[in-house]
């Protein structure tokens, strides 16, 4: 039995990469978002219900007026979350997970755990490269300043 190879031509190769580049790109928008320091404890305090603005910017240690309500709109955009302005005055917002943003609690809730597990060999890590590689106060202070940055 003989299996016939396919052979792809040049265009054929270029737009099967530039689908998966795309696709690659989305995931990266998307993990990029949802995997960002401020969406993961604002996904972790909506798993334990609705929350007005105010509850949610007292609970996210950290989170300035401006960062909360701008994680909240790409949140929101996202699908993730839902925004309700509620008929009182002053106005009060209640926000809360969609349907779509539960589905993410299970997965946020594994990578807690993960890093709950694994801080101490972190740390050990982190100890071993600053001996090995003589790494002083300000490349330790430029690195940490790079790693907070990225979350």
């Amino acid at each position: 039995m003989t299996r016939s190879a396919q052979i792809q031509t040049p265009d054929q190769i270029v737009q099967t990469s530039s689908s998966a580049d795309g696709d690659c790109r989305e995931v990266r928008e998307i993990l990029n978002r949802v995997g960002d320091k401020w969406s993961l404890q604002i996904v972790g305090e909506l798993a334990q219900g609705r929350r007005r603005f105010g509850e949610l910017r007292r609970a996210v240690e950290g989170i300035s007026q401006r960062m909360l309500t701008l994680t909240l709109r790409l949140l929101e955009r996202d699908g993730l979350v839902s925004r309700t302005v509620l008929p009182t005055i002053p106005p009060s917002v209640e926000y809360e997970l969609t349907l779509l943003g539960t589905t993410l609690i299970e997965p946020v809730r594994a990578l807690a755990a993960w890093a709950r597990d694994h801080r101490g060999a972190i740390q050990a890590a982190h100890g071993r490269f600053d001996a090995e590689t003589q790494v002083g106060p300000a490349a330790r202070r430029d690195l940490l300043r790079a790693s907070s940055r990225s979350s």
